[in-house]
């Protein structure tokens, strides 16, 4: 058996030292030396089918590998299935990341406990009667669930062998430590040594592996940015843990779209997919107040309602403030002086707060007329007519220019009771008969008028 052999590298220029420093001497870049494996011991975790057999695997004519669409597995979760683009595939490796508490743990166990296939959830933070604990509020009872706690990756799969499950689920990927490298769980060795064994596992064998990852302070997956690169899937749950609803976001995905969004409601029986989101993210009121208006969004192939809140008040002190929650505080002052220049409405004295409700971030540039109208709203003290929405993203010169797939959002606004939808006149809308006034406008001065006459 050989001896493991390492030596240290700049992470940011890739400059060899024989031992660890806190400045590399070529690139001039501190705390960027770490440790990584030059020689491994001969025997490996996981031996593949050609490796026991001693075969090599051979090139193919692309013409002629078999292009059949590979089946994808369903999650029984519809929000899951969605961002993942219609269920995991078999073989694929998923990075689960988010903040602490946050409900990454609950989403995958109550995933594997409603999963028709046999499913092995390996954890290193949890005792299987903890596990058990959470399991029994969630899902009372499932056959296909095996709950393992180990960081050791030579006995997981030990335990695979003799399992055979259909799915693996690691919770999570900084608790792993493999033998062949001499360093503590978490460090970028172990991280990126770990990760590559469960590549080869989840290749070879063609089981799906889902990865929970830790953040760090500033909302990062923990470890080398190379931990996102050999993954297939990486997948961001979101939140605010002061309130209940969590986001399913994709920020890679090569089996399918990183626009989907999935809604997640957290409840003491764990996490309820939300499937009508513009419930949640339009506040249901009685009266009349200014300051919001309504806009139509779009999340991958999701049409969503979202409400936006604006306040515009006398500035106090000698600098107005410009403060935004979940849109682009750029894109505020551009519109800001947009309607300074172009429609004549004095707010440079003023502060301006908008706000988009259900704690969600958009960027989206139809929301544009819907942030125009919610600020004049707020700045005359006029509601915005509570039947009214608006898809149209307002340009430098004041026009409202279109926006893509708009029949799509005048159905999402019908459908939920909408009477009046305000578009660009230059978008070319297919649908006839529709049941909602469709509002024609050009420039901010023809939305000001119609709204507050």
């Amino acid at each position: 058996m050989s001896k493991v052999k390492t030596s240290f590298f700049c992470q940011n220029c890739g400059t060899q030292y024989a031992k660890w420093q806190g400045q590399c001497n070529a690139c001039k870049e501190w705390n960027t030396i770490a440790e990584e494996i030059i020689q491994k011991q001969d025997k490996v975790a996981w031996k593949s089918e050609s490796a026991q057999t001693g075969k090599a695997p051979r090139p193919l004519k692309i013409n002629e590998i078999d292009s059949a669409q590979e089946v994808r597995m369903d999650t029984t979760d519809s929000e899951l299935n969605r961002v993942l683009g219609g269920g995991l595939v078999p073989g694929s490796l998923t990075l689960l990341g988010g903040e602490p508490g946050i409900g990454k743990s609950t989403l995958l166990l109550q995933v594997s406990l409603k999963l028709p296939y046999k499913t092995l959830y390996v954890s290193g933070e949890e005792s299987q009667k903890q596990i058990k604990m959470r399991a029994e509020r969630i899902t009372p009872n499932s056959e296909n669930c095996y709950i393992l706690t180990e960081t050791k990756t030579q006995n997981i799969f030990k335990q695979i062998e003799t399992i055979q499950p259909e799915v693996v689920i690691i919770d999570s990927i900084q608790t792993l430590h493999t033998d062949y490298i001499e360093s503590t769980a978490g460090s970028i060795s172990q991280i990126r040594e770990t990760t590559a064994e469960l590549i080869k596992f989840a290749k070879e064998s063609n089981i799906p592996v889902i990865l929970i990852g830790h953040i760090t302070k500033d909302g990062n997956i923990a470890g080398p940015k190379i931990l996102e690169h050999m993954v297939d899937t990486v997948l961001q749950f979101e939140g605010d843990r002061n309130h209940v609803y969590r986001i399913l976001r994709s920020l890679k995905n090569r089996f399918g779209s990183t626009a989907e969004l999935g809604i997640y409601e957290m409840l003491g029986s764990g996490l309820r997919e939300v499937n009508n989101p513009s419930e949640i993210l339009i506040s249901h009121k009685d009266e009349e107040l200014s300051g919001t208006a309504i806009a139509t969004t779009l999340e991958g192939m999701r049409p969503l309602m979202i409400e936006i809140q604006s306040l515009v008040s006398t500035a106090v002190y000698g600098t107005p403030q410009r403060s935004t929650t979940g849109y682009n505080a750029k894109r505020l002052n551009m519109i800001l002086a947009v309607l300074e220049k172009r429609a004549g409405f004095r707010l440079g004295a003023k502060d301006v707060f908008l706000n988009v409700t259900g704690g969600i971030s958009v960027d989206d540039p139809a929301i544009d007329l819907a942030v125009v109208a919610a600020i004049l709203s707020s700045n005359e003290d006029i509601p915005v007519g509570k039947g009214f929405c608006f898809a149209g993203e307002v340009g430098l010169s004041g026009e409202i220019r279109p926006v893509n797939r708009v029949d799509q959002r005048i159905q999402e606004a019908e459908k939920l009771g909408f009477d009046t939808i305000f578009v660009s006149k230059y978008n070319k809308i297919a649908l006839k008969n529709t049941g909602i006034k469709i509002e024609l406008v050009a420039k901010i001065e023809d939305v000001a008028s119609i709204l507050f006459g």
